[in-house]
């Protein structure tokens, strides 16, 4: 039997914690307030749900955005009413751009103080606008059969929405009157509720259970299209992966049977893995698909791809620029093509689409060859990885190759999570394919430097695997208060801090040429010491100059090799780096040339 609720909140309370229990939830990020009291308490109070507390709700946000991109699952966020709501506004926004499940319940005031000038009482109706894949405002805490009987359903709904298909944030506006805190309120809560409605369904089951589907081509079309792959010069090509990504095994399985190169992004999860050792994986196009390095190439008949838009502007181009057909796959039919250059969508899950096209492909392909093709990309591959480490064997060392050590060295199993900006663009061209247990991550769907500590910090309490964030110093600025999850939410990292002093991606624009104003208005050097969030935040901090590659490599495995948290920054002159980036292209595209 449940216990008797004291009062029709509490049982309000209970009812949301039981329900997101029920649903597999097994955490929640809660950030202080007065009038989500009800849902903290509860929370707090269940023995199945792990609460993380924050002090700031633009840090809780990207934190439960971080666990849900590492694991696929949603970590709920309960805040405040107010301007608490609002600061979640940049994850949701991330959240729906990416596809990550996110569920927000904002605690409100009471319908009729709304619009009559109340304190802390704003309009959080429809707040995300359609950024959300649902919303709704919830009735307020009643002890009624039927109304808590919606209230359960709607849980059940906005976890199985907010990780369906797509995944994305799902907002329920949670109003309260006082009291709020579990006092005993007489005749509040019959004696004569209901058992289902005050406790929901038995065995801890959700009281809706959702069975999703899986979309797929029927046995016609998955001909058709595997016909379309029976040609002799193909691409799969995976961007930045919907958590938690297509099935490496499914993937590999494809390109063997179709004889293609994967291009893999190095946020697809599929760079990294045994899949690897097996499959024709390729890293490197972002050095050697630059304009004029493979004009003279003959074009794909045919491109497969999944996920999202590539991180690499060379591979976007080199796309748009063939008479290629290309295949978009999506499991949602969203358009995530912004060069409007694939010829058809397949709306389908990736994973079942490719274990299913290599059998029929095998079965359709038996006149073609495509070993010359893919031998020539791979002779690419070759030579641009052959040019990054005799820059290497020279002495070279430049932000990128902070990406390319932190990828070799990172322990098995890490999660590595890269930073918008330059440490993304650098993981993609010097981040060598590796078939070792690495799972790298960023945010990607609108690319923002905002919440880039707390997201990593939340995808590392989503596993025991060891964390490693690469970030550049205005990301590193704009988040430090996140730093209170390592303690807070007993997370250990290695955070690679790359200090160029401002933005460093702005070298690669044409505003470059114009100063002033590119170094008072885009670069922005600050001018900053980081070495104090050492003591502020009890970590340990060590900086390495940016000419000193080995020192660097020594303390990152050191750092790897310990508990607790490191900061380890290297500090580096951004125009230098890109001209060593410049150079780089520039080796390739000779190195490129020769081949033929």
């Amino acid at each position: 039997m449940t216990t008797r609720a004291p009062n029709r909140n509490t049982l309000w309370g209970r009812a949301v914690a039981d329900e997101l229990a029920a649903a597999g939830v097994g955490a929640v990020c809660v950030t202080p307030g007065s009038r989500s009291t009800p849902l903290t308490v509860a929370l707090a109070e269940h023995p199945d749900i792990r609460v993380f507390s924050h002090l700031d709700e633009r840090a809780s946000a990207f934190f439960a955005l971080g666990r849900a991109r590492r694991t696929g699952e949603v970590t709920p966020l309960v805040c405040t009413s107010g301007t608490a709501a609002a600061n979640f506004h940049p994850a949701v926004m991330e959240a729906a751009q990416s596809r990550v499940p996110m569920l927000l319940l904002t605690a409100d005031r009471p319908p009729e103080l709304r619009d009559s000038g109340a304190n802390q009482t704003v309009d959080q109706e429809k707040l995300y606008g359609d950024a959300v894949r649902w919303y709704k405002d919830l009735p307020e805490p009643e002890a009624d059969d039927r109304k808590l009987r919606s209230l359960r359903t709607d849980l059940a709904r906005a976890v199985s929405t907010a990780e369906g298909t797509p995944a994305g944030p799902v907002h329920l506006n949670v109003p309260f009157r006082k009291p709020l805190e579990p006092v005993e309120v007489e005749g509040d809560v019959p004696d004569d509720l209901p058992e289902l409605a005050a406790g929901g369904r038995d065995g801890d089951r959700p009281f809706v259970s959702t069975t999703a589907g899986h979309p797929m081509p029927d046995d016609r079309d998955l001909q058709r299209l595997a016909r379309a792959l029976a040609v002799e010069r193909g691409l799969i090509v995976a961007g930045p992966a919907d958590p938690p990504g297509p099935d490496p095994q499914a993937v590999t399985a494809l390109a063997h049977a179709t004889g293609f190169p994967v291009l893999a992004d190095p946020l697809s999860g599929l760079r990294f893995g045994s899949s690897v050792r097996v499959a024709p994986v390729l890293g490197g196009y972002d050095g050697f698909l630059a304009a004029g390095v493979s004009e003279g190439w003959p074009d794909p008949e045919v491109v497969l791809r999944f996920g999202a838009s590539p991180t690499s502007k060379p591979l976007r181009k080199y796309l748009a620029g063939t008479d290629a057909r290309q295949l978009l796959v999506d499991p949602a039919g969203g358009w995530r093509e912004a060069e409007f250059a694939a010829t058809d969508l397949v709306v389908a899950d990736p994973s079942r689409l490719c274990g299913a096209l290599s059998r029929q492909v095998e079965q359709v392909a038996s006149g073609s060859d495509s070993t010359a093709w893919r031998e020539r990309w791979e002779a690419a591959e070759a030579a641009h990885w052959d040019a990054v480490d005799a820059a290497a064997g020279d002495g070279g060392f430049f932000e990128g190759r902070v990406l390319a050590d932190v990828a070799e060295l990172a322990p098995e199993p890490s999660t590595v999570f890269v930073s918008n900006s330059m440490p993304v663009r650098d993981a993609d061209r010097f981040a060598a394919p590796a078939a070792k247990g690495l799972t790298m991550l960023g945010n990607r769907g609108a690319s923002g430097i905002d919440g880039i500590v707390s997201t990593a910090l939340g995808a590392g309490s989503a596993t025991t695997d060891d964390l490693t964030l690469v970030t550049g110093d205005l990301a590193y600025y704009h988040d430090m208060n996140g730093l209170l999850a390592l303690e807070r939410c007993d997370v250990d990292a290695t955070v690679v801090l790359i200090n160029n002093d401002g933005g460093g991606i702005f070298h690669m624009l044409p505003i470059e040429e114009f100063d002033p104003p590119f170094t008072g208005q885009f670069k922005t050097p600050h001018g900053l010491d980081f070495e104090p969030t050492g003591e502020l935040y009890d970590l340990s901090f060590a900086r390495v100059d940016g000419d000193d590659r080995e020192g660097f490599r020594e303390l990152y495995r050191e750092s790897v090799a310990s508990a607790g948290t490191d900061v380890i920054e290297v500090t580096s002159d951004a125009e230098a780096s890109h001209l060593v980036r410049e150079e780089l292209a520039d080796e390739v595209a000779e190195r490129v040339a020769e081949i033929d």
